[in-house]
């Protein structure tokens, strides 16, 4: 089979993806070149790979030249299907121009988030337009599949849940990484991930950790409001920047727990990263984060919005080190089992056939 993988972002989550599957089939990879740091020595030789520069979206002239680049790629390597990931908010106008290719399209976040800028600058109609292209689709999470088939119009049997694929590199003794007590908050920072309720949670944790430290990575909005909520900022580790692939592995394995205050989410690559870390995770019951977190097995589950239960969450585990190598152990188990690049790559290839036994898009764009 020949697979044309195409996306805007998603860079190592690509990669692993094109990595396995090229393991029996042809794969060309497109992928935005400024952003393959790091990414390029993780990449199997045998992909085919073009790099794009992704302008900005104010940049409209240089958008149209990105398109034709990719566009001769796609024409040029003739694939069997297409799979794209989420969608962009120009290439999306040129989705009509590749109805001879049966698509398959990854829909990470069927509905855009709460104070999420970055997403917001697409407006929804113009994703679902790109959704609607696809002949399969893929969601990370059994609670996506509602809001696909009521709010995009997809039938059941053309949407397919399947885990988010292991990403980062395992460390081979995590528990013995582990740096004092160390609760991390990793990712992009918008207003719908939850951190002001770690924030106030913190003086519960610390009046009986005192010496745990809360470290936060990632951007997004604008840290200042979040320094204004702190009580005890020194109790706070901030790394307000981008973060390479080697620090956020430092990261991941010094934390004693992994934790997703989340107010509501589709799904999340932080979780599949704690696990590759062997590292317990504290997430909210939104989303599909309960689809990866086992409560009591790979971690806890607590409401959003809840700071008493987050706290109570945070103490339980900090108090307990071998829950939390239990836990990890079996975060580690379960990514194995569902999220290993193998399983992941099967099922989507599954999907695939699918869509090339299909022949057309599925769906008319809505009017």
């Amino acid at each position: 089979m020949k697979i044309a993988f195409l996306s805007y972002s998603f860079t190592e989550y690509s990669v692993r993806h094109v990595n396995e599957m090229v393991q029996e089939h042809d794969v060309l990879l497109l992928l935005p070149a400024n952003q393959m740091d790091g990414a390029e020595s993780l990449l199997d030789p045998r992909v085919q790979y073009i790099g794009f520069h992704r302008p900005r979206y104010r940049q409209p002239w240089q958008q149209w030249q990105a398109i034709r680049q990719i566009l001769r790629a796609i024409r040029k390597f003739q694939p069997d299907v297409i799979h794209y990931q989420n969608g962009h908010l120009f290439f999306n106008f040129v989705l009509p121009w590749l109805k001879k290719y049966p698509m398959v399209i990854t829909i990470h976040d069927p509905r855009q988030h709460l104070g999420d800028k970055e997403s917001l600058k697409t407006p929804q109609w113009l994703m679902d337009f790109g959704f609607r292209h696809a002949n399969q689709v893929i969601v990370h999470g059994n609670d996506l599949v509602d809001v696909v088939e009521k709010e995009i119009g997809f039938r059941r049997d053309q949407i397919h849940v399947i885990p988010h694929i292991a990403i980062g590199e395992r460390a081979e003794r995590p528990a013995d990484l582990e740096r004092d007590l160390r609760l991390l908050f990793f990712g992009r920072i918008w207003e719908y991930k939850g951190l002001d309720y770690l924030i106030r949670a913190q003086p519960l944790v610390s009046a009986v950790y005192p010496q745990a430290k809360f470290v936060i990575g990632g951007t997004g909005e604008d840290f200042d409001r979040y320094r204004r909520m702190m009580v005890d900022p020194e109790r706070f580790e901030v790394h307000n920047d981008w973060i390479s692939d080697q620090q956020r592995s430092q990261m991941f394995a010094e934390a004693s727990v992994v934790v997703l205050p989340y107010v509501e989410a589709s799904q999340s690559g932080v979780i599949p990263l704690a696990y590759t870390h062997g590292k317990p995770v504290i997430a909210t019951t939104v989303g599909g984060l309960p689809d990866m977190v086992e409560h009591g097995q790979t971690g806890l589950l607590v409401p959003p919005r809840d700071v008493e239960n987050l706290a109570e969450a945070m103490i339980r585990l900090l108090g307990d080190r071998e829950l939390r190598q239990q836990m990890g152990a079996a975060g580690r188990d379960k990514l194995a089992r569902e999220c290993a690049a193998p399983v992941v790559a099967a099922q989507t290839i599954e999907v695939y056939r699918r869509a090339l036994g299909q022949g057309s898009p599925a769906l008319e764009v809505a009017r």
